[in-house]
């Protein structure tokens, strides 16, 4: 592998310390993580066609691919096995806080974005869905990552 190719893999999520390179990186996880967001809404809103435990499931697999967005979003320096890792402990802190029912959190799941974001009710099936949902955003940054280094440097 060459030294540039070696730095494009880098920059797109490695270890890259390069500051100047990491810009890019970041735009496609935002743009990554908006993608999802609209997705997953549509599922939310449109989804019932699925049935129920589907649309439960994709729903919760899409928003733990957003939260590994964001956090490779804001770490794209972070190895991608850190990041996954991160973004699977959020979803599970995420999903156990749905087991206290302190007052204002309750009022903040009783909202719209509140249910989106926290989640209504503890759910083992979640845990799964969001390691699927990890595993499939991992697998797609890999091929992403491999695909945009195609193009920047094509192997001759």
């Amino acid at each position: 592998m060459t030294l540039q190719r070696t730095r494009c893999i880098r920059s797109f999520g490695s270890t890259s310390a390069d500051v100047n390179s990491l810009p890019p990186a970041r735009l496609a996880y935002v743009t990554l993580a908006l993608c999802t967001i609209a997705v997953g809404l549509l599922v939310h809103l449109r989804g019932s066609v699925l049935g129920v435990v589907m649309q439960d499931v994709l729903g919760d697999a899409l928003w733990a691919a957003m939260i590994l967005w964001w956090i490779s979003a804001v770490a794209p320096e972070r190895t991608r096995p850190t990041r996954r890792a991160i973004a699977l402990l959020v979803c599970v802190a995420v999903e156990l806080s749905q087991l206290s029912h302190a007052p204002l959190l309750d009022a903040v799941r009783a909202t719209r974005m509140g249910a989106l974001v926290l989640g209504s009710g503890f759910d083992l099936r979640d845990l799964g869905a969001y390691t699927l949902g990890i595993i499939v955003a991992t697998f797609l940054d890999a091929r992403l990552t491999r695909r945009a280094l195609e193009v920047r440097h094509p192997v001759a």
